[in-house]
């Protein structure tokens, strides 16, 4: 897996688009979002995406999100996060209530490391977005090493990143799967981070210039 394209249930793509986003050579589809979820969009969403043979994976930072039947529900710990609630305070309280319901081999912990702070992600989650490389390094370490997360993901959320720090992440880890999102909008943008990143994740573009989006996928084929 290479290359993933985010949705976001707040937004629309019409049902074709979505189809031809199927048969681009995507390697699957995260549905996610940080503000305006609504379970009956997600359930919507989720309808049409799980219809398209590919996987399909649920990001469950809201209760809205719970929607079963995905190939995988991903749990976002934002590592950089100011506040307790985005690192273990929030899942503590979906386990209490929910903990008998969840599929617990279906379940990825991501381990977010948040690094635009103009992002409505890293507001939300208080993030402290004034890190060094040696600071991504350190997180991805603690990621790896510590808590033994499956994923560590640098997330620079409606901004292309700056690759040094995506690589300060990748030489930390071996069995921890790297990932990054944020501000793809060109092939080559995919082609720089898909040369560092285990998997890249596509997602605004495709609101903005979908056409463009579908050609990000040619980075990693």
């Amino acid at each position: 897996m290479k290359h993933l394209f985010k949705l976001d249930p707040a937004k629309q793509l019409p049902n074709l688009a979505v189809q031809r986003l199927a048969q681009s050579g995507t390697d699957g589809f995260i549905i996610g979002g940080s503000d305006g979820l609504e379970m009956g969009a997600v359930q919507d969403l989720f309808r049409t995406v799980a219809s398209l043979g590919l996987p399909v994976f649920i990001e469950v930072s809201d209760e809205a999100m719970i929607v079963p039947g995905a190939s995988d529900y991903l749990s976002p710990m934002v590592l950089n996060s100011t506040d307790v609630t985005w690192l273990i305070g929030a899942h503590h309280e979906i386990v209490k209530q929910y903990g008998s319901f969840i599929p617990w081999p279906h379940v990825q912990t991501e381990g977010y490391c948040i690094l635009n702070p103009e992002a409505k992600a890293a507001q939300l989650a208080k993030a402290n977005t004034d890190l060094s490389a040696d600071d991504v390094a350190a997180y991805a370490s603690i990621a790896e090493n510590m808590l033994r997360l499956p994923i560590f993901y640098v997330e620079y959320s409606g901004t292309f990143g700056d690759s040094r720090m995506v690589q300060a992440a990748r030489d930390e880890l071996v069995n921890t799967k790297l990932w990054y999102g944020g501000g793809i909008r060109t092939v080559a943008q995919a082609r720089e981070m898909s040369e560092i990143a285990d998997v890249i994740v596509v997602g605004n573009i495709l609101y903005e210039d979908f056409e463009q989006a579908l050609e990000t996928v040619s980075a990693v084929r």
